[in-house]
């Protein structure tokens, strides 16, 4: 009887030993690195395109690619991030105007009370249960 309860118990160690734990995918899946050298000595990012020595995207003719001039690119600009918030360094509001909301950003879809619940669709509601409840546990 003994035996029986030995053998049982290394069948159930080995079985347990077998089962591994699952192994996440940063661990299985290679990723790609985010750039790389090649043999000539160009860098290139992970979608093949050509890097400079700052590390931007540069087209065949050695301009870069996105490069946007922020400062000239708001300068007509009427809005402030921080537009009517008091600055203590300052000691005033931010200058500026808080920007509006564009067209229809008050209607629709995740607007106002409730808008975290599901719309209602166009069907009617299932009715309401009729007649007597039934009992779950029989009564004595």
């Amino acid at each position: 009887m003994a035996s029986v309860r030995v053998v049982a118990a290394m069948f159930s160690g080995l079985s347990l030993a077998a089962c591994g734990l699952p192994v996440p995918d940063y661990k299985v899946l290679e990723y790609p690195a985010p750039f790389r050298k090649e043999a000539s000595g160009a860098v290139l990012d992970n979608e093949d395109i050509v890097l400079d020595a700052q590390g931007y995207r540069i087209d065949k003719k050695g301009n870069r690619i996105g490069e946007v001039d922020v400062p000239a690119k708001t300068a007509n600009e009427q809005s402030n991030a921080v537009a009517g918030v008091y600055i203590s360094r300052q000691k005033a509001n931010a200058t500026g105007a808080v920007m509006a909301p564009s067209v229809g950003a008050g209607t629709g879809a995740g607007y106002g009370p409730g808008s975290s619940s599901v719309m209602p669709s166009g069907t009617a509601p299932a009715p309401a249960a009729s007649g007597q409840p039934v009992p779950l546990a029989p009564s004595m």
